[in-house]
């Protein structure tokens, strides 16, 4: 990163364009962008209420063709230890979800050669007519586009079946940074930035919304980062179908890019908060923002609600992709709650499309 200046101008009215951009993610401290990011927070939502969610990640295969050089959960075919989970094992964890409270299962896998959409129609139907009121957020874009491909069919097609049989959203997954000079570094077979995008657009239209995730910490410039956010930007300026944005840190540890020492340490917490913060700044027509304690822990989760976040993510009741990587924070509802109030804001539990389940507004509430 550039060599900071001290700014002495004033976060500028309206949109701020690319060239702006770079100048403040650059050049503006830390702290005044802090600043700048917790007012226009505070702007779209005045009544100090921050929100979390009660579910679990289940990812349904860790067996993958690709083999990004930033994954280390993946296994290939043939792996002894490459799994594909029967829907008894789904069932069983969705209903120990089902006693804690929770209400979403964030459902993806690794891109398994074998499985075509027949198998993800009944995986989803399966789900949902055994437990409709669990919302299904889960397929990412690289995994939709295989499925069209080994389908032989379009990915409006697989969309509209796998809406209809229960498919609620879609997640970010597969973004990264979406820059081709990245993207053919870290994850040369994964979908094209062009092809994300287009993904997330046709499932929009189908009205299945979507969040929009960015990866950073390997081999992007700072340039890159802003090109990244101006395309969910124009895409959510086309569509409105991003419920949130997501940031996260690449965890190095376990994969190809940390033994290759093309990435040797994680990237400071200051980064993560000077970009969520950006984010903030920069994605206009983003009414939430997520930060991801998974990856940072507790406090600089907790102190991204003072950097913009207004969501403090999942209770994350179980992780593997990230915890393959070496990351191993934990986090439960009373802890979100209390770190919430720490902050001077109000916690409240939310579904998927972030309506609310229950405000806890007095310590008893928690």
């Amino acid at each position: 990163m550039k060599k900071l200046k001290v700014t002495t101008y004033s976060l500028p009215k309206g949109r701020i364009n690319v060239d702006l951009g770079i100048k403040i993610l650059t050049e503006t401290p830390l702290l005044q962008l802090g600043k700048w990011a917790l007012e226009r927070k505070r702007e779209l939502h005045p009544t100090r209420i921050t929100t979390f969610i009660v579910d679990r990640n289940i990812n349904y295969t860790n067996i993958c063709w690709v083999g990004c050089k930033f994954c280390a959960f993946y296994r290939k075919k043939g792996d002894p230890e490459g799994y594909l989970l029967p829907f008894e094992e789904i069932d069983r964890k969705i209903e120990e979800l089902l006693q804690i409270g929770g209400t979403q299962i964030l459902f993806q896998g690794g891109i398994h050669p074998d499985l075509k959409l027949d198998y993800y129609i009944r995986l989803v139907d399966h789900i949902h007519q055994k437990y409709p009121q669990i919302t299904i957020h889960g397929f990412s874009a690289p995994e939709i586009d295989f499925i069209a491909k080994v389908s032989k069919i379009s990915v409006k097609e697989v969309l509209e079946e796998l809406k209809r049989v229960g498919l609620n959203s879609i997640p970010g997954a597969g973004a990264e940074i979406l820059v081709e000079r990245v993207r053919k570094i870290i994850s040369p077979k994964k979908i094209t930035a062009r092809r994300w995008l287009e993904i997330h657009k046709t499932a929009h239209q189908l009205g299945i919304y979507s969040t929009a995730t960015m990866m950073f910490g390997t081999v992007e410039k700072e340039t890159e980062i802003v090109a990244h956010l101006e395309k969910i930007r124009q895409l959510q300026d086309e569509t409105g179908g991003f419920r949130a944005f997501i940031l996260w840190s690449f965890q190095p540890y376990n994969t190809k890019l940390y033994r290759e020492k093309v990435i040797t340490t994680k990237t400071s917490p200051n980064r993560y908060l000077r970009y969520l913060a950006f984010a903030r700044l920069y994605l206009d027509n983003f009414k939430n923002l997520q930060s991801s304690w998974v990856t940072q822990g507790s406090y600089i989760g907790q102190m991204a609600l003072l950097y913009g976040a207004n969501d403090l993510g999942s209770t994350m009741m179980e992780e593997n992709v990230v915890r393959s990587a070496g990351a191993t924070n934990r986090l439960n509802r009373e802890e979100m709650i209390r770190l919430i109030r720490a902050v001077g804001e109000v916690p409240a539990q939310r579904k998927t499309d972030y309506s609310i389940v229950k405000i806890y507004q007095k310590e008893k509430d928690g």
